[in-house]
């Protein structure tokens, strides 16, 4: 099973990410899923999505769940039967969990050129004060930069949010894989610790 990476973040959170290298067929033989996500499986018209939501179901295996044990509410946010918390992510190649006592939120976003295309629409004044668009490393900043938004996100679970208006990314250095993210909300004010690493040409960001 290739298992790419196990990340311990803390003693109450853990990152499981998955490379999907196996066909639709080979992820499928050893799953046991209910109705409901053989459903949802059948409606994914696209052949890597729907080896991503196996390979997911790989993850929770391996955390000793079963399909049966997750649920979405009516925001579309995942959670597991016994309260632990919950973020599920893929993209591309990758797949990727993060389980934790308290709320989470995970985003994995392959690298490209197209993020500079649309910077603006979700990056905020604070954030170009700190970055250069003549780094070498900019795109990779901006995949962080969106990752976190998009972790804080789903961590929080409710529509409404507007990356570029309620959620700012505090100054971060690539190398050392940590930044704070504040999301600024209605009523609520909050400062999310975010680590982020990279691999293949990927982002991972994760937010607790």
């Amino acid at each position: 099973m290739p298992l790419y990476k196990s990340i311990a973040v803390n003693d109450e959170t853990h990152v499981l990410i998955w490379h999907i290298t196996e066909s639709e067929s080979d992820l499928s033989i050893p799953l046991s899923l209910e109705n409901y996500s053989q459903n949802r499986l059948a409606g994914m018209k696209s052949q890597i999505h729907r080896r991503a939501y196996l390979s997911v179901r790989h993850l929770l295996a391996i955390a000793n769940y079963s399909d049966t044990d997750l649920t979405y509410n009516e925001n579309g946010k995942p959670s597991l039967s016994d309260g632990v918390c919950i973020s599920i992510t893929h993209s591309y190649q990758y797949a990727a969990i993060i389980l934790s006592a308290n709320p989470v939120g995970i985003d994995i976003e392959k690298q490209r050129d197209k993020i500079t295309r649309i910077a603006t629409k979700f990056v905020c004044d604070k954030e170009f004060e700190y970055l250069d668009s003549t780094n070498t490393k900019y795109i990779k900043n901006l995949t962080v930069i969106w990752g976190a938004k998009e972790a804080v996100y789903k961590l929080y679970g409710k529509p409404g949010i507007s990356f570029k208006q309620h959620i700012i990314v505090a100054p971060f250095e690539i190398e050392k894989g940590i930044t704070k993210t504040l999301l600024s909300y209605n009523e609520v004010q909050k400062t999310f610790d975010t680590d982020f690493l990279e691999f293949d040409g990927f982002s991972c960001v994760y937010t607790f």
